[in-house]
């Protein structure tokens, strides 16, 4: 996959690839902040990511057979919690209904959730209608310039649409539904009624995806896979739900998902099941269809780059490391020419869809 030689797709078992343990948060900078106000992300909020750290203790919360979850249900004072559940339901209007907040009525806030683990350490928030007891989340987290780059260029570039706003310092995010990769693994791989086949074409395509945006660490616990029925049979849509590690880090292949050992069923079933001319035929379907979405959005993403290629999301060791080994595995130079991860994500766009963006404009010549 990736154009690798196919014999070289498989993670070496006793190779760990492993991103940095703590990323550090980069701000998101004047100019980012007026682009997502012109694109309308950028909105005054009733609870930020500060008060929400103002609870007084926390329980565990354990999933249906008991096992923790890493996240802690977050208790507070009942004189902050008042406002903190009015504020919450009228993000959660701001979010679903820009605004309305005649529909929250009928809504309650169930539960606040903290996760200590990982870059972000993200609140989950359960909504709940008070009258048939349907449940839904989003999520409050610190900003970081990183993940917004991320959200946006799967907004702009990937087949899936992305909802979330920004205040300050605080993030809201809306819940991806889908199965947490590592429980698919688990669950529904083996199932009968899976099609493998469609199951890994769709990897390819996220494998690809991945890389040619330049989006890291995509472990199985971090993408989600959605189960659409279609004529007699399935259809499957890998998403990426975490977007810390987007063109931080400085090795190759940690942007490749068919390199994560947590990934490794997923890469045995593709190898068995594809061989090397579909694999690349999925590979070129993907990019044709990035290209399209980067043509029909090419001002905005020009907008989006004209900041990203002027900011600092990486260390310049990292940004050493990834342009030199883009350089020598693509054979091209330009690569080394590239000063910011932005400018190193633009040319890597530029570079991989080339060819897709060259029969779009002749097609419309």
């Amino acid at each position: 996959m990736s154009d690798l030689p196919i014999e070289n797709v498989i993670v070496n078992k006793d190779e760990l690839n492993q991103p940095s343990r703590k990323k550090p948060v980069y701000p998101a900078n004047e100019k980012l902040r007026q682009y997502l106000q012109h694109h309308g992300r950028e909105i005054n909020l009733p609870v930020t990511y500060r008060d929400l750290l103002n609870f007084t203790y926390s329980i565990p919360v354990k999933d249906k057979h008991g096992n923790d979850t890493l996240w802690e249900k977050a208790l507070y004072d009942l004189k902050d919690w008042e406002f903190l559940k009015e504020g919450l339901l009228q993000i959660y209007a701001i979010l679903k209904t820009e605004g309305d907040y005649s529909y929250t009525v009928h809504l309650d806030v169930a539960r606040v959730d903290y996760c200590s683990f990982g870059n972000s350490n993200p609140f989950r928030i359960r909504i709940v209608n008070k009258f048939n007891d349907n449940y839904d989340h989003y999520y409050i987290k610190q900003i970081d310039a990183s993940r917004i780059y991320g959200l946006e260029l799967e907004h702009i570039l990937s087949p899936n649409r992305i909802t979330f706003i920004t205040n300050d310092t605080t993030l809201i995010e809306e819940h991806i539904p889908g199965i947490p990769g590592d429980l698919f693994i688990k669950n529904y791989l083996e199932q009968g009624e899976t099609n493998k086949i469609r199951l890994a074409k769709e990897f390819v395509k996220f494998n690809e995806r991945c890389f040619v945006k330049l989006l890291g660490d995509m472990r199985s616990y971090n993408f989600v896979v959605n189960i659409s029925p279609d004529i007699e049979d399935y259809q499957y849509r890998i998403r990426a739900i975490d977007f810390d590690q987007q063109s931080y880090e400085g090795r190759k292949n940690l942007y490749l998902p068919q390199f994560f050992k947590e990934n490794l069923p997923l890469v045995e079933l593709t190898l068995k099941l594809l061989n090397k001319e579909s694999i690349e035929q999925y590979q070129a379907e993907e990019r044709t269809l990035m290209a399209i979405r980067l043509s029909a959005e090419r001002r905005r993403i020009m907008d989006l780059f004209n900041i990203m290629c002027k900011d600092t999301i990486s260390t310049p060791e990292k940004l050493d490391q990834l342009k030199e080994e883009l350089a020598a595995y693509f054979n091209q130079p330009q690569y080394l020419k590239c000063k910011t991860m932005g400018q190193l994500v633009k040319m890597h766009l530029k570079l991989s869809l080339r060819k897709s963006l060259q029969l779009i404009q002749r097609k419309n010549i």
